[in-house]
């Protein structure tokens, strides 16, 4: 990825982490240099996710496009979103796991690679203290403005959380946090109209759940995230066997997920997740999906076979 040297700067100086205040002009050159360092390799991993209503922000750190972000942004496993590059690439991806009571979450972008990341603090070695600087889709997605930069310090540290005085608006959520070495330290996770507010997860906090994360798996019971209720997933349509063709659509609620799709009255459901259609498999997937889960689903429209993943909607 790119980034740049500035003469004459040692990148592990970080000297003006264990001051109390800057005592000169020349520490907040320094802060200043380390800033300038790492900010363009920052900016080319820090990705604006776009939801249904509204967007969120996130990070990448692997080649292959796997992103942390926040489980208040993902809302849940197996969700499909829009990834959006600082210079306004788009990419698909897909929601992994997340800790629903930490705010923790990961993404994954399933187009074709490689993508530009950054590095993350294994270690955990920020302290409070330690200069810092926030990046984020403040407000969206915004290319003639570009990605928002803050900078400040970290002013309390617990064992789930942790908090700085950079300042944070809507849009920021599943942003990143870096230490002034350019590693990832945080995820934004409550974001406001105040300093007070700027709260994020720890990298540590992923690390602890990293293989759980990594397998799809909702963890814990919310607040920042609650599962889904089985039986409340909708497609809206009516249907009856059709010993050749499946089951046949014989009523497409108005307004519904399967009318925005584009079935139709006279339609043939084939398949679903790979699986061919019966009335009975049919019944029981409705019965065990959630609104917000996301099927794949196989159609015959007169001449045309369709497939589509088709995100459920909620029952009335």
């Amino acid at each position: 990825m790119c980034g740049f040297a500035i003469p004459g700067w040692a990148e592990d100086d970080l000297s003006f982490n264990d001051q109390e205040v800057p005592t000169s002009l020349d520490d907040f050159r320094q802060i200043q240099k380390a800033l300038q360092s790492h900010l363009p390799k920052a900016r080319a991993a820090t990705v604006c996710l776009k939801l249904e209503n509204g967007s969120g922000s996130g990070v990448i750190v692997s080649a292959e496009g796997l992103i942390l972000t926040a489980a208040h942004v993902t809302g849940g496993v197996g969700k499909e979103m829009t990834v959006i590059m600082e210079d306004g690439t788009e990419y698909r991806g897909v929601s992994l796991g997340l800790q629903s009571e930490t705010d923790a979450a990961m993404f994954q972008i399933i187009d074709d690679g490689p993508f530009p990341f950054v590095s993350y603090d294994q270690e955990d070695t920020t302290k409070l203290g330690d200069w810092l600087f926030a990046l984020g889709h403040s407000g969206g997605f915004d290319q003639s403005r570009g990605i928002n930069v803050r900078v400040g310090r970290l002013v309390r540290d617990a064992e789930s959380t942790i908090q700085s005085d950079c300042m944070l608006i809507g849009g920021d959520s599943g942003g990143p946090l870096f230490n002034m070495n350019g590693e990832v330290v945080g995820i934004h996770s409550r974001v406001g109209g105040s300093k007070e507010e700027s709260m994020h997860v720890p990298l540590r906090e992923f690390q602890r759940n990293w293989e759980q994360l990594l397998g799809e798996e909702f963890i814990g019971e919310g607040p920042f995230a609650q599962k889904g209720v089985p039986g409340t997933g909708f497609l809206g349509v009516l249907v009856e066997p059709d010993s050749d063709d499946g089951l046949k659509v014989i009523e497409v609620w108005e307004n519904s997920v399967a009318q925005q799709t584009g079935i139709l009255v006279g339609d043939h459901l084939i398949e679903l997740a790979g699986e061919k259609l019966t009335a009975e498999l049919f019944r029981e997937e409705m019965r065990r999906r959630c609104a917000g889960d996301v099927i794949e689903l196989q159609w015959k429209s007169g001449d045309q076979i369709k497939k589509q993943k088709i995100q459920l909607g909620q029952r009335p």
